[in-house]
């Protein structure tokens, strides 16, 4: 485990294992907070993705970005086969959704389409990592 102590009381630690990293963030709540975990007023109901991306976008602004560049994501073949298998109704469901919530930004790449169809389709669910190893998912796959 690396443990970061930085200003403000904010506790940072990532938890290495074999194949991914878990990161835990421990902090008091800041002034005007709001990001990717939501705003912190103990109310989960604008929580949710659409009501975030509403809030503050669904991008970092091009001056905010701690590199250059956006890396070029593609899909694994796991990745792929996840897809496959999500229930239909529910990825019926994340089309349309991820149609609507991106919308806003132009015509979102086939990329940006899939990333959020999967999350829709296993975003809540912790074990898919273990169902992709079951599948023959190895450290390699990431680079597939």
């Amino acid at each position: 485990i690396v443990n970061m102590h930085l200003p403000k009381g904010v506790h940072f630690q990532v938890f290495r294992w074999s194949n991914y990293l878990d990161f835990r963030l421990i902090m008091q709540r800041q002034p005007n907070q709001d990001g990717t975990c939501g705003n912190f007023n103990g109310d989960p109901a604008d929580d949710t993705t659409q009501a975030i991306y509403k809030r503050i976008g669904d991008r970092v602004p091009k001056g905010k970005l701690l590199f250059n560049d956006r890396a070029q994501v593609e899909f694994t073949d796991v990745e792929k086969k996840l897809m496959t298998m999500c229930e239909p109704e529910t990825l019926s469901k994340a089309q349309s959704g991820c149609e609507e919530m991106l919308k806003g930004r132009g015509s979102p790449s086939r990329v940006e389409m899939q990333s959020c169809m999967l999350d829709v389709c296993y975003g809540a669910n912790e074990h898919v990592l273990k169902l992709a190893k079951s599948m023959g998912w190895t450290d390699n796959s990431l680079h597939a």
